[in-house]
């Protein structure tokens, strides 16, 4: 009998982690092909020998934001000296929690072009940037919403046939207040749900009312819910409007997709 983390495995899943909630070593016991890390700040990079590691079992990739010393490739650079050989990027603008003052006034633009000019293979997340990033013609790596399908055919319709990624909080039960727990607070601060809440609102389990209503939609659209096989069929309905690959961040842990 296969295991909650081979079941959503067989759905072509990826798995997101990030190294400021866990050992992003123990991404060799999970059973996936691929891991995306997520850059926290430079106190949280994993070191060199365990991204080499990581990169003799796994296909990785690490999120670099353009803006942050290290990895602007039109100005400090020496982060990118630091990721070992066979770790791939995907290159990001960079969340403005994670940068200083003089690395946010940073122009995004020409630094995305640079990244993509440098690594060819590097991936290009798209969220705020969506028309810079596609302007780079290199891997789109979407943010999850309650457009993401309908925007897949767009672009495929358009021509597009470069690949298509898209991330997404995964959160493997249909228990409302699990989920609420685990992505209310991400689902909250997404503009569209943020603005249809009422003041002041619980985003967990304590949410009641219009506020509960509104984010028990919302998880459904900015994250993958439900049973392994719901966040299946979810992730099959992805492919099939055009996303070549389907990264999910373990919102409740990283248990959650070992087990």
């Amino acid at each position: 009998m296969l295991t909650t983390g081979e079941t959503i495995a067989e759905t072509g899943l990826a798995a997101a982690l990030k190294p400021a909630e866990c050992d992003v070593s123990r991404a060799v016991e999970l059973p996936f092909e691929a891991v995306a890390i997520d850059y926290e700040g430079r106190e949280h990079l994993p070191d060199e020998a365990t991204l080499a590691e990581l990169a003799s079992e796994l296909e990785v990739r690490l999120t670099t934001p353009v803006r942050a010393e290290g990895f602007d490739p039109l100005g400090d650079d020496a982060g990118y000296d630091r990721v070992p050989d066979g770790v791939n990027r995907v290159a990001v603008a960079g969340h403005a929690a994670y940068l200083t003052d003089d690395e946010r006034r940073k122009a995004v633009a020409p630094r995305l072009r640079a990244a993509v000019e440098r690594d060819p293979t590097a991936w290009v997340g798209t969220e705020g940037v969506e028309r810079l990033a596609l302007a780079t013609g290199a891997t789109q790596f979407e943010l999850l919403s309650r457009t993401t399908e309908r925007d897949l055919r767009a672009l495929r319709a358009a021509g597009f046939d470069g690949e298509l990624a898209v991330y997404a909080p995964t959160v493997l039960t249909d228990d409302d207040d699990e989920v609420l727990d685990a992505v209310g607070g991400y689902a909250a601060r997404r503009g569209p749900v943020a603005s249809a809440l009422p003041d002041g609102a619980e985003t967990d389990r304590a949410a009641t009312g219009r506020a509960r209503e509104v984010l028990s939609a919302a998880t459904r659209d900015y994250a993958l819910v439900g049973t392994p096989a719901e966040v299946g069929e979810r992730i099959a309905a992805l492919k099939d409007a055009g996303a070549d690959l389907v990264v999910g961040y373990p919102a409740r842990g990283i248990e959650e997709f070992v087990g």
